[in-house]
């Protein structure tokens, strides 16, 4: 593997470093933060996004006929680097732009293409995904929302969660029952749902960390039309397969290990600081050895990730590799934050707002959302299950 940028790489990653130096509020970061109210975030994040949009940087990857520049797989790469390094907001309109658009351009038709991928583009549109169920997260082909065809329409009933950004979405990619003969595999559809149909309703779920990212989506007779079904009637499984493979690739990692990389530099400079009677905390032997575990394994994330892009590169499919992508650094990161919470000792408890708290409360923040990593994008269970299976030919 050449880990060396072309000179038309190093080009456009100094375009991409001006752009965000341009863009980004004047104390980005350092004085300036996103808003701490949710509402008012999402607003944010929102408006960055179409700042990305305005400037020709979002989509990257997609054809151009879609709206986006056809960039390479390194030019996108770049971009996730270097969005991460700058500590560039997250977009509020993620699952339209990562799952949305590349599983629409594999399985929607023309039509579906040129209605939805526009207004991703622009967040004209906001999309959620609507897949786990109280009853099916883990196992997901044992959803139970179900969709009876009626006329030129699908009338839908049944339950969603985990369903993030719900309340900010006008649009929900739904996997549905809608053969309940077939095997569970083979009775599912994947379809998009207007999410202000009548009888769609949501409701936020307040999270451990106070958060409420994550919503619970009822669904009460919603008419769906029967052409906003993706790809054939009861074949939404492999179409999923698409979209689950796009959340855990590489794409995703390069940015995560880049952030968990700063937290982590954050945290060795507190732990250098932090005092412990007479010595430093970074002077503890065992802390000192479980921060330089953390150093490693990050280390080790950043090389995964190079591996699955080289073999994107070279023309294979994400597959199951993405999962060992996802399982790794999920338990990297809940390691990482441990121990963060291990070297601040007594003053762990103390969040944001409170003036003696570390780093503003972030790595308790950080402490808090990594519990779901081992669960979100596929737990790790089915996670092993998957390499184990598909990887390692391994009986079921």
């Amino acid at each position: 593997m050449d880990f060396t940028y072309s000179a038309e790489n190093l080009r456009f990653r100094d375009e991409l470093r001006q752009w965000l130096s341009d863009n980004l509020p004047i104390g980005w970061g350092v004085t300036v933060h996103e808003p701490k109210d949710e509402d008012e975030r999402a607003r944010f994040r929102l408006g960055w996004e179409r700042q990305l949009f305005d400037g020709g940087w979002s989509g990257l990857d997609w054809p151009t006929q879609y709206g986006g520049r056809g960039a390479t797989l390194i030019e996108q790469a770049i971009f996730s680097e270097e969005m991460a390094r700058a500590g560039a907001p997250d977009g509020l309109n993620i699952i339209g732009r990562n799952l949305v658009g590349p599983t629409l351009m594999r399985h929607g038709t023309e039509a579906q293409r040129q209605r939805y991928l526009p207004k991703i583009l622009s967040t004209d549109e906001v999309w959620c995904q609507g897949f786990s169920e109280p009853n099916a997260g883990s196992d997901l082909a044992s959803i139970n929302c179900r969709a009876e065809r009626d006329g030129d329409h699908f009338v839908v009933n049944g339950q969603k969660v985990w369903t993030s950004f719900a309340q900010y979405s006008q649009w929900c990619i739904l996997l549905v029952r809608t053969d309940r003969s077939l095997p569970k595999h083979q009775g599912i559809s994947f379809m998009l749902v207007d999410m202000r149909s009548p009888g769609v309703t949501v409701r936020p779920l307040r999270q451990i960390s106070g958060e409420s990212e994550f919503n619970e989506t009822f669904f009460e007779d919603v008419r769906v039309p029967a052409e906003n079904i993706v790809g054939e009637l009861n074949g939404g499984w492999k179409i999923a397969q698409t979209t689950l493979a796009a959340e855990r690739g590489p794409g995703d990692a390069m940015a995560r290990q880049i952030r968990f990389k700063r937290e982590l530099d954050d945290l060795i400079v507190a732990a250098a600081t932090l005092k412990r009677g007479s010595t430093s905390a970074i002077d503890d032997p065992v802390l000192r050895q479980k921060i330089a575990k953390s150093i490693v394994e990050i280390e080790i994330m950043r090389l995964s990730c190079l591996r699955s892009l080289s073999k994107l590169l070279k023309g294979s499919a994400p597959g199951a590799a993405a999962s060992m992508l996802k399982l790794y650094w999920s338990h990297a990161a809940q390691g990482l934050y441990e121990t963060a919470l291990e070297t601040l000792g007594f003053l762990a408890p103390l969040t944001d707002g409170d003036s003696l708290a570390p780093a503003e409360g972030r790595f308790q923040l950080g402490f808090l959302q990594s519990r779901a990593f081992t669960i979100y994008s596929g737990s790790s269970e089915i996670q092993r299950n998957i390499i184990a299976e598909r990887m390692l030919g391994l009986p079921r």
